[in-house]
Order: structure tokens, then sequence, then C-alpha cells
């Protein structure tokens, strides 16, 4: 492998000022690193020190090809012309990795060529290693220093680490401190964790009412407040809030008093979140017109306040959630097509509680500790009665369905009836059917709603049959495979079958209805 070093020609360095140590041509007298060619950077006003330090080369490193490539800059100083013309020199090279082993040489050039060199190493627009030299220092060195430095990070175990911890600290945030033993919430977390920490594109999060939702948008805030990803603050507002006149007002401010409004100044929620975050809760709920007002605002950061002449700016990072499946809307027309490409680049489904029921003991703990500082006093649970509950809470018939605001207002019960600080069996058992009660009539109006997405008219089925398909349903939209949901369902009758076939059977099932797996997947 032939070793290749590309460096600007340094128009102070290498005329040998610095007690006559010129780096380019130094870097080629080192014994243990033969420099096979040499791309020198030069403009048209230095042709004639580069021409001096290819002689100099030549002299003391005969087998060392030197190349003069000439790129003239208005400014050396000014990033964007000096990026642009490297990254043009990069595109048009021809790199010969099977063949050459490619260095940049930083010592030489301004800070920022030397910038612009890392990165278009570290994004492998050059596919080469940083190369840094310094002068002699005593007799050990005499023509200097070299050191290389390779951008993977994998070399560099510390480094590594301390990356690594780094992450695990803003995964830890966005899980608000409770660790997860469920692997696609953890998949989801570390993904969105990249993508909030590298991108400023719009984030939507999916998921049931009471999945957490907002509680993660908060963490996402502090997360790109960490990061130094923005500077102000997050701005919440439940879309649902901004309809008519007023809701618009609220929105984009007005700069004075308008016929028919009442109010004078306001600034507006779309100002208020200038250089932080807008969290719109519910965004399905947002009228045509704000829709409208939205991608306008997305895409060019600018609008006109109600009342007013001239456009005011304004650049936020959103986040938006939704509980219901967002194409649905837009097949339908109720929301603008375009801004469901915006939110839809990043989109995280964050599962419900009751697929979760790894993670009941870590949520218990975490809502009694919310409780206790609630109640300014500390509670417990009996070890009969935490075994209780938490067999309860894992059970696959429970089916928490206001995911973690029934949890959060059964554990608040709890602690609050705890009258000498314990929880106690009977306690359980009571806070047990009070929640099954108040779980019956909301599976029955939510079977309806469910089996409708996917049969034409559910109240034609029995009741038997209803309940027991949106069962099914459920379980195939909480695992991710037609086999995985077979095992889910038939997990009790599976050992008495010849066959244990489950994806088999949970197929004929579906097929009784007229449905495939596809078709209940959806929402």
């Amino acid at each position: 492998m032939r070793n290749v070093v590309i460096g600007f020609l340094g128009t102070q360095l290498d005329i040998g000022r610095n007690r006559g140590w010129r780096p380019s041509v130094e870097l080629t007298r080192h014994a243990d690193f033969a420099v096979d060619r040499f791309e020198l950077i030069h403009d048209q006003r230095h042709v004639g020190l580069a021409r001096q330090v290819m002689k100099a080369i030549a002299a003391v490193s005969p087998d060392t090809e030197v190349r003069l490539v000439q790129i003239d800059m208005r400014d050396p100083w000014d990033f964007q012309e000096v990026y642009g013309k490297l990254f043009d020199f990069a595109k048009d090279y021809g790199f010969d990795e099977d063949r050459e082993r490619y260095h940049v040489h930083l010592t030489t050039g301004t800070h920022v060529a030397q910038i612009c060199w890392f990165l278009l190493t570290e994004s492998r627009h050059i596919p080469a290693k940083l190369l840094q030299t310094g002068p002699p220092r005593g007799d050990a060195l005499p023509h200097g220093s070299i050191d290389i430095i390779d951008l993977d990070l994998s070399r560099y175990d510390a480094l590594q680490q301390r990356f690594d911890a780094v992450s695990r600290e803003s995964v830890s945030l966005l899980k608000g401190g409770i660790e997860s033993e469920t692997p696609v919430f953890n998949a989801m977390i570390e993904r969105l964790e990249f993508v909030a920490s590298h991108s400023d594109a719009p984030l939507l999060l999916l998921g049931e009412a009471g999945s957490g939702k907002s509680r993660l948008a908060q963490q996402i805030y502090e997360l790109k407040l960490q990061r130094r990803r923005v500077k102000g603050r997050l701005v919440q507002v439940n879309a649902a809030g901004l309809r008519g006149p007023q809701g618009m007002v609220a929105l984009i401010g007005q700069r004075r008093s308008v016929m028919g409004i009442a109010g004078t100044e306001r600034a507006g929620l779309l100002r208020e979140a200038d250089g932080g975050v807008l969290f719109l809760e519910g965004i399905e709920a947002l009228e045509p017109d704000a829709q409208a007002l939205l991608v306008q605002v997305l895409e060019g950061g600018r609008y006109y306040p109600l009342g007013s002449d001239s456009e005011v700016s304004s650049r936020f990072h959103l986040i938006a959630s939704a509980a219901v499946d967002l194409a649905v809307l837009v097949a339908e027309g109720r929301l603008r097509a375009d801004l469901f490409a915006l939110l839809h680049q990043w989109s995280f489904r964050l599962p419900p509680l009751r697929a979760r029921r790894d993670d009941m003991a870590a949520h218990l703990a975490h809502q009694r500790g919310l409780a206790e500082r609630a109640l300014g006093r500390s509670v417990g649970f009996n070890a009969d009665a935490s075994a209780r509950y938490l067999r309860f809470a894992r059970d696959p018939g429970t089916i928490w369905a206001g995911n973690l605001r029934d949890l959060a207002a059964s554990v608040q019960r709890l602690c609050t009836l705890a009258e000498r600080g314990r929880v106690t069996l009977v306690m359980v058992e009571e806070e047990i059917a009070v929640l099954t009660a108040q779980w019956q009539g909301v599976v029955r109006d939510g079977d309806i709603a469910l089996l409708a997405e996917v049969v034409a008219r559910p109240e034609g089925l029995d009741e038997f049959d209803r309940a027991q398909l949106a069962a099914v349903i459920r379980a195939c939209r909480e695992t991710p495979n037609l086999s995985a949901a077979g095992r889910r369902l038939f997990a009790a009758s599976r050992a008495e079958k010849a066959s244990q076939n489950d994806a088999d059977r949970l197929r004929k099932y579906l097929a009784r209805f007229g449905l495939e797996w596809a078709a209940v997947q959806g929402g």
C-alpha cells in the first residue's frame, strides 16, 4: 500500500522561519513513515514557494512524487469558500483505497482549512487519517514529531467509553430514569435519542392516551437543551384548544386590536417557541387553517401575525403527538398531506402499558416515589400486597385502558389510603376491584371502536365474538409477527395439541371474519 499525503503549502511555516523547520519537507524525511506521493495544495500567489518546496522534497526524499495542486481562494479564512473548494477537490480526486492509504496534513493551512479537513475526513468524503507534525525537540526527534489520528473511534477505547456513557445518560433521561426490560421500547428510545441529538426535523410521537407522550416530549426538550440544540423554552399546547379565531390568535399572535377580536398585543405561541421547542399535543385536532400555517412556518420560518403588515420569523423544533393513525386522517381529508409528510419524517410509537408487563415493577416503584413526594410521607407495600398487585398488573387480561394514567391514579389512591404508611393485601384487592369495574364500560365501547377499523359492521357480531376478536386484534398489534401473536394467544392450549402451529391456528381464526394479518396490523 502506498502512502499518500494531502496538505496545504505552509505559506509561513514552509519558508523555514521556525528554526529552519519546514513541515511539508520534514514530513518526507521520517524513516518510519514513507511518503510515496505528496499532493501539495497552493494558490497562484505562492506558486514560486510551492516549487521551492517541491525541489527541497526531491533532495531529501527522491522516492516521493510531489504533485502541485493549484486551488485559488479569494479569502482563505472564509469557511464557505474553503469548504466548497476542498469538497470539489475531494469529489473529483478519484481515491483508490485498495492500493493507497491517504493522510491529510493538518499542520499547514489556516485554522479554517483544518476544520474543513476534519469535517471532510469525518464524513468520509475524504477517506483519510489525519496527520499532525511538530518541530524538533532535542536530539531524539531531529525531524520533528509526527502523529497519525484515526477518526475511527472504536480504536480509542477510553474515548468510546465516554461517548457510550453520555449516550446511556441521554437514554436514561428519555426513559425518565425508569429502567425498561421491554426490547421494543428500548430500541425505540435509543433511536429517538440519536435522532433528537442530531436532527432539528419535526418529531411525531404516536401512542394511546396515557402512554407517556407528554412526559417524553418534555424529556426530549431537556435532552436538546443539554446538547445545545435549542436555547429557548418549551411551549406546550393542546391542538384542541386552538379552534376558531381565538385559537388562531393564540397561535400566531396579533399586533394590535383587531375588529371583532378582543385583546390587544399578543406574541402568540409560535413566537414564544422561537429558538426552543413547540409541543403540539393531539395534532389530529388541528384545524385546516392552522395546519396550512404550520406547514408555512416549518418550511419558511416566517408568518404574519394578525393585524400586522410585516412578517415575523420563528424557528423552533416541533414535537407533535397523536393517538390516532394520521394516515387515515389524510385519506379522509382531515389532515394535510404535506403536514403529514413533514411530521412523518421521524415518527416513534410508544407501546401501551399492557405491552410492557416486564416493566411493571419499575413503574410501580416510580409511581410510589411520586406519590410519596406528593403526600410528604413514606409509604411501603407489604410483601403479599406487592406480589398481588404485580401479578394483577402483569396479567395478560389486565387491559390498562388509561395506560400510565390508570397506574398513577391507582398507586396514588393506595398510598393516600395507607393509614400507617403500609399498603396491605386487602387494600390491593379492593383497588383491583375498582380498576376492573372502571374498565368494563371502556372495554365495551373500545371494542366497537377497534373492530370498526377492520370490520364493516361490528354491531352485527355476537357480543361473544366482539369481545374475543377485539382481544385477538389487540394481541396482534402488540406483537411483531403472526407466529409471536399465535404463541401469546394459544400459550395455555399449545401443550394439548399434536401440532403446535400457532400461526396457522391464528390465521384460520382471522379468516372466519374475512381478515388477514396485514389488515389487523394497522392502527
